[in-house]
């Protein structure tokens, strides 16, 4: 007869199904509380059975999750890991359950989105199929303008959320990051410098006059003259538009360079070139305010952070400074 050694990984498969959600509500508590008592008086259960099975489920993971003191217990660092898993499994339980119940009531609200019109369309699809799979049957409404106007809509409660442009301004907001594309020279695809791979700041400097209003997101603005002082490029800014249309139509018009993002369709009549020294990009980011008062953003949001977490890892960008409250390199839209 010939012997079978299970797979490793099978074996902590099988293993890993003896977890049960009650399993995960015993350890929080315990973690909570650092008593095996007080956490059975708070589950509402008798203390020997609860202790019964937390040994019966290290024995079955092959691990200490608890190591017993006499005036209680403290965690191990593989319990470290399981407790944060399972609190935050339990808050997930009781968001759905919440989510569903809202529902079942038909006390589910529309979700306002605001977003400005320098966000690619494909990051708008994104999120709405993201909510209608998370949440199907329910309505999104989306609303553009202006970072400044969106921004105002949200401090009056009239909107819930918005994609907008990083750099966004202000200490009310909770600011996640979903898109980095790079920033790039737009131009004639007939012009001179389409003949090369890239475009000099000294080309830069004479020929940039195109931006976007400096009103309509005066950080953006501010955070673009920055960075291209840096490479000793100061404009003129001569040529102001509203909307990425209104830029390429200027372009073609002949009215100078502008800096767009890369992922911007264009017109067959324009090409775009990166600027030579420099690996600048165009940021997108979901806000809301610091207390998420829709249902759905806790969720929604978990689910934009891994469709962002899931892309390739590009290339670090030029930076100038920091922010604590808004944690990644901040972007400009022109």
């Amino acid at each position: 007869m010939r012997s079978w050694a299970r797979p490793r990984s099978l074996e902590f498969t099988v293993m890993s199904d003896f977890v049960e959600f009650r399993h995960l509500k015993y350890i929080a508590a315990i973690a909570e509380t650092t008593n095996i008592s007080r956490a059975a008086e708070q589950l509402y259960i008798a203390q020997p059975p609860l202790s019964r099975q937390i040994r019966e489920l290290e024995d079955a993971l092959g691990l200490r999750i608890f190591q017993r003191k006499p005036d209680g217990v403290c965690m191990t660092a593989a319990g470290q890991m399981i407790a944060a898993y399972a609190q935050e499994a339990i808050r997930l339980r009781d968001e759905i359950c919440r989510l569903a119940a809202a529902v079942h009531r038909g006390e589910f609200p529309d979700l306002r989105i605001g977003f400005s019109c320098f966000v690619n369309p494909r990051i708008l699809r994104s999120l709405s199929d993201a909510y209608m799979t998370l949440f199907p049957g329910c309505r999104i409404q989306f609303s553009s303008g202006d970072p400044s106007h969106v921004l105002r809509c949200m401090e009056e409660k009239n909107l819930d959320g918005a994609l907008l442009p990083l750099p966004i301004p202000g200490e009310d907001w909770v600011v996640e990051q979903v898109e980095s594309s790079p920033l790039v020279v737009c131009m004639k695809a007939d012009d001179p410098l389409a003949q090369h791979s890239e475009v000099a700041a000294i080309e830069l400097a004479r020929k940039l006059k195109i931006f976007r209003n400096p009103e309509s997101h005066p950080a953006a603005h501010k955070r673009l003259m920055e960075m291209l002082a840096e490479i000793g490029v100061y404009p003129e800014v001569t040529n102001l538009v509203a909307t990425p249309t209104d830029i390429q139509w200027m372009v073609k018009a002949g009215y100078g360079l502008a800096l767009i993002d890369n992922e911007t369709a264009l017109d067959p009549a324009l090409t775009t070139r990166p600027i030579a020294g420099v690996h600048w990009t165009a940021d997108t980011a979901f806000a809301h305010r610091n207390r998420a008062e829709h249902l759905a953003l806790p969720i929604l949001i978990r689910h934009l952070r891994k469709l962002r977490d899931a892309k390739p890892k590009r290339r670090p960008v030029h930076a100038v400074g920091s922010n604590a409250k808004q944690p990644y390199l901040p972007g400009i839209a022109i």
